[in-house]
C-alpha cells in the first residue's frame, strides 16, 4: 500500500529540487549547512503537549514565555507571540482585537484573502484603497500615499488600517508617512509583513514595518526565514494594541493543542536569525547581484527592479514566452521551482537558505532556455483588473446569504457569492458581496487557459459561479 503524500515528498527531497519558493529553509538545506541536524533528528520525539515543564502557548509562564521574549529582542518589538496557525490567525486576531463588530477597517485592495475572512468573522466593514500596478508586468506595487490619505480623510472613524508591506512581489513604499498620518486620527496600523520577516537582516533591504511606526505586525517566519510551514509570529509595539484582548482572541482562533514542533522551529529560526542571519543575508545579496549582472546585457531576459532584492521577477516577454510557460519549463526540464508566475513572468523567492550553486543552476537553465525557446513572437497583452468592484453587501452579509450557481458569463453584473482568487498569492479579484464584472471574468478565463490557478470557486473548472440574488 502506498503512502501517497510521503512518497511524493520523498521524490522532491531525493531529486534535490532547486528551491526558489517558500519555505525559507529550502528543503532543510540551511539546517544541514548550519549543523542543526542533530536537533532535528530528535525533533519528532519532541511532539508533545502541555505537560509539566512544557509550558502553555495560551498562557506562557516559562519556556515559551522566554522563547517569545528572545524573539521580541531579535525583531525589536515590545511583545512577540508565536503563531502555529500561520499568519492567517495573526491577521484575524489583530483585526478583531482592534475593530469591534460593525466598525470600519481601511484595507489595501490587494490584501490577502485572510483579511476579508477576518471581516466575515468579526462582522467588520472593509473600506478599500486602490492598489498600484505596473502595467508592463502586472506586478502589484502596493499603495500610493495620496490614495491612502484620501481614504483616511473620508473614513476618520475607522478603527484600524491594514496594509501589505512588502507586497508579494517585494515592492515597498513610504510606510512611515502613512503610519504617522493614520496615528494623527488615532487609527491603529496593522501590517501584513508575511513576506518581510527577513528585512531586519541588512541595511540594503527596506526598513521593517516596526521601524516605521506600525502598531502590530504579522510575519510568516516560514516564508523568508527558516521556520516550518504554518509557523509565524505577531509583533506589537506602542500603546494602541490591547495585548490582553489580542491574547484572548488568539485563544479562540488558534488550536487548543498547539504544535511543539512548530514552536520549536520558530525558536530555531530566531537562533539562526540571531547568530548567522546578517552574514547569510550579505552572502545572499552578493549572489543575487552576481546573478542579475550576468543578464544585464541580455535582450531576452529582463529582471524587474524590486524594492526587496531577495525577490526576483524575471520578465519573459523578450523570449516570446509567458510566465506560466517558463515556470513549467524550469520545473520539468531543470528541476527548479519558482514561487509563482503571472502572464508576463515568474517570481523567485530567495532566502538565506539559498546558496551560490542555486543561482548558477538558474543561470545555466535560463541561458539554455533562451537558446532553445527564444522566438520573435509577441505574447500579446492582458491587463490585470485593478478597479475596486462595487460592494452591495458586506463580506459577512454575503457569507450568510443563500446562493445559486449560474454559468460564468451569466454572472456578470450579479452579486458574487464566493471568492475569485488567482492563487498564489491569494489576492481576491472579487469577494462575496461584490458585483462581478466582465473584465474579471475575461481575465480569469484567459489566464486560466494559460496556466493560472483560480481558487475560491466551488466549480474549479470555472464553468459556473455562485451568485446572490
Amino acid at each position: 500500500m502506498s503512502n501517497f503524500i510521503i512518497d511524493e515528498l520523498s521524490k522532491i527531497v531525493y531529486n534535490d529540487l532547486v528551491s526558489f519558493h517558500v519555505p525559507g529553509h529550502k528543503l532543510g538545506k540551511l539546517y544541514d549547512k548550519l549543523n542543526y541536524t542533530e536537533i532535528l533528528k530528535k525533533l519528532y520525539k519532541m511532539d508533545t503537549t502541555e505537560i509539566p515543564g512544557t509550558d502553555n502557548l495560551h498562557s506562557p509562564e516559562d519556556i515559551i514565555k522566554k522563547s517569545q521574549e528572545r524573539a521580541s529582542q531579535a525583531f525589536k518589538s515590545d511583545k512577540t507571540y508565536f503563531l502555529i496557525n500561520g499568519s492567517t490567525c495573526g491577521i484575524q486576531a489583530a483585526i478583531m482585537a482592534l475593530c469591534p463588530p460593525k466598525s470600519k477597517i481601511i484595507v489595501n485592495r490587494d490584501c490577502h484573502q485572510s483579511v476579508i475572512n477576518s471581516c466575515i468573522l468579526g462582522d467588520i466593514n472593509p473600506v478599500y484603497i486602490k492598489s498600484s500596478i505596473d502595467r508592463d508586468t502586472n506586478i502589484l506595487k502596493g499603495v500610493d500615499i495620496n490614495d491612502v490619505i484620501k481614504v483616511i480623510d473620508n473614513n476618520k472613524d475607522a478603527k484600524a488600517l491594514i496594509l501589505t508591506y512588502p507586497t508579494y512581489y517585494g515592492m515597498t513604499y513610504d510606510l512611515k508617512t502613512i503610519c504617522d498620518y493614520a496615528h494623527s486620527y488615532n487609527i491603529a496600523v496593522i501590517i501584513d509583513e508575511a513576506h518581510g520577516a527577513h528585512l531586519g537582516l541588512s541595511d540594503k533591504l527596506p526598513k521593517t514595518a516596526l521601524e516605521q511606526g506600525a502598531d502590530i505586525v504579522i510575519q510568516s517566519t516560514h516564508k523568508t526565514l527558516p521556520a516550518f510551514t504554518q509557523s509565524s509570529m505577531i509583533h506589537t509595539k506602542g500603546h494602541r494594541v490591547d495585548d490582553n484582548k489580542l491574547m484572548s482572541i488568539l485563544k479562540i482562533i488558534e488550536s487548543s493543542s498547539p504544535s511543539y514542533l512548530l514552536m520549536s522551529s520558530l525558536e530555531l529560526a530566531v537562533d539562526i536569525y540571531d547568530k548567522y542571519g546578517k552574514d547569510l543575508m550579505s552572502n545572499l545579496i552578493d549572489n543575487i547581484n552576481k546573478f542579475k549582472n550576468s543578464f544585464k546585457d541580455s535582450k531576452s531576459i529582463e529582471i524587474y527592479n524590486t524594492s526587496d532584492v531577495t525577490k526576483i521577477f524575471i520578465s519573459t516577454t523578450g523570449m516570446g514566452l509567458i510566465g506560466y510557460e517558463l515556470e513549467t519549463i524550469l520545473r520539468e526540464e531543470y528541476n527548479i521551482q519558482v514561487e509563482l508566475s503571472n502572464y508576463y513572468g515568474s517570481l523567485l523567492v530567495c532566502t538565506i537558505g539559498n546558496e551560490d550553486k542555486d543561482f548558477k543552476c538558474l543561470e545555466m537553465a535560463l541561458n539554455d532556455i533562451i537558446n532553445k525557446y527564444k522566438s520573435n513572437k509577441q505574447i500579446g497583452r492582458i491587463d490585470y483588473p485593478n478597479d475596486i468592484p462595487v460592494q452591495k453587501l458586506t463580506p459577512r452579509e454575503a457569507f450568510y446569504k443563500d446562493k445559486k450557481s449560474v454559468k460564468i458569463y451569466e454572472s456578470i453584473d450579479k452579486v458574487c457569492g464566493e471568492y475569485i482568487i488567482p492563487y498564489p498569492p491569494g489576492i481576491s479579484l472579487t469577494s462575496p458581496g461584490e458585483v462581478i464584472t466582465k473584465e474579471i471574468i475575461d481575465y480569469i478565463l484567459f489566464c486560466s487557459k494559460k496556466g493560472m490557478n483560480v481558487s475560491g470557486l466551488k466549480d474549479s473548472t470555472l464553468g459556473q459561479i455562485q451568485i446572490i440574488e
